[in-house]
């Protein structure tokens, strides 16, 4: 194939941008490999020019790779720019570490995560201790958390009534939201509850279900990995059914079966165990019960012969206590989300809250 003459357009000659660069006739050129500036003589084209310092021909291959590089160099600058504009690839790892980053809405969550994902995790929990799920939205600065996440993992069933507005504002395409209660046989709710009640994970059977849930998405979003996630979480699911075991071995000693608690958190632990939530305080979260509805609890609670009424630390006690004044009741607090400051796990919050209903129940 001939050679189009150097110098002119089109060709591949000294004249072109990424080779060594020329000053003009008499000039100089610039060596690619060490930055000298390299006298020619007029005319002479620069990649016939060695180098008198590091001594590299200034060939025409030379000058074609070199051009090549700074042109690949200016691609990879240009994209990184792009997605630093634009936002995207949203770290996984915004800490500076090789771990996931988890995102979760409640307490029981993080500890399942923590349990399958072991050292390989970071979770962040969006509802505060002693705030309530059922009212709480999370903050703009927990939008950044759930922007910067690799898996947001959500209760279900309408708990996180924020859910669908967060992703949106997190606008992360990276981000793998996991319903943990999909496969779970729901139970009915209140008014204020259309998609059922969301309180599955008190049943151990149910937070099974969820950490299965929890152990394909870490597997999902980190494959190398698979057979530590599967190994830690077959050990922990072997912890939750000895609780259950254990829940129900005590349970079915117990006299009184009927039990009044602060809001309908508590019918899948019943329905498990083959208990009764005979009432609620309050219906609706948020708002205390009237006069008449406090009348007919009081009523309920003498005709069963309630020796505590349930209250739980997220909300007020105050119409817990006045019920119990007027049936000579003692108020136990329960705690179906134990906040991690104050529980080391979930297996532990489960044995609280057993021993608190054992003081009544028994």
């Amino acid at each position: 194939m001939a050679r189009r003459p150097s110098g002119t357009g089109g060709g591949r000659g000294p004249g072109r941008m990424g080779g060594p660069k020329a000053a003009g006739p008499g000039g100089y050129c610039i060596c690619p490999n060490c930055g000298e500036k390299v006298p020619h003589k007029a005319g002479q084209p620069c990649y016939k020019v060695s180098c008198p310092k590091c001594g590299s021909k200034m060939t025409r291959e030379l000058s074609e790779h070199m051009g090549r590089f700074r042109s690949c160099v200016l691609v990879c600058l240009a994209i990184c720019l792009l997605n630093s504009a634009l936002g995207g690839c949203a770290p996984s790892s915004p800490r500076g570490t090789d771990k996931l980053h988890v995102v979760v809405s409640i307490a029981p969550l993080a500890d399942f995560v923590a349990q399958v994902g072991g050292d390989r995790v970071t979770v962040t929990t969006l509802i505060p201790p002693g705030a309530s799920p059922h009212t709480y939205e999370p903050t703009p600065a927990q939008v950044k958390e759930v922007a910067q996440a690799r898996l947001l993992v959500l209760n279900g069933v309408g708990l996180e009534f924020w859910a669908d507005k967060v992703v949106q504002s997190a606008s992360n395409p990276n981000l793998i939201v996991v319903d943990t209660s999909q496969g779970i046989d729901i139970l009915e709710g209140d008014e204020h509850e259309p998609t059922g009640n969301p309180h599955i994970w008190l049943n151990p059977r149910n937070a099974i279900v969820q950490v299965e849930h929890i152990r394909d998405a870490l597997i999902q979003a980190d494959p190398p990995h698979q057979t530590e996630y599967e190994a830690r979480a077959a050990a922990y699911i072997a912890q939750l059914e000895a609780l259950d075991t254990e829940l129900a071995a005590r349970v079915s000693g117990w006299s009184q079966k009927q039990f009044i608690a602060f809001h309908p958190a508590w019918i899948y632990f019943a329905q498990r165990y083959g208990l009764k939530q005979v009432a609620v305080i309050e219906r609706t979260p948020g708002r205390e019960p009237s006069p008449a509805e406090l009348a007919e609890i009081i009523n309920t609670a003498r005709q069963i012969g309630a020796r505590a009424i349930f209250a739980e630390p997220q909300f007020s006690a105050k119409a817990a206590q006045t019920i119990a004044e007027e049936t000579g009741a003692q108020v136990l607090f329960l705690n179906p989300l134990g906040e991690e400051k104050e529980f080391v796990s979930y297996l532990d919050m489960m044995r609280y809250n057993i021993e608190q209903m054992e003081q009544a129940l028994k």
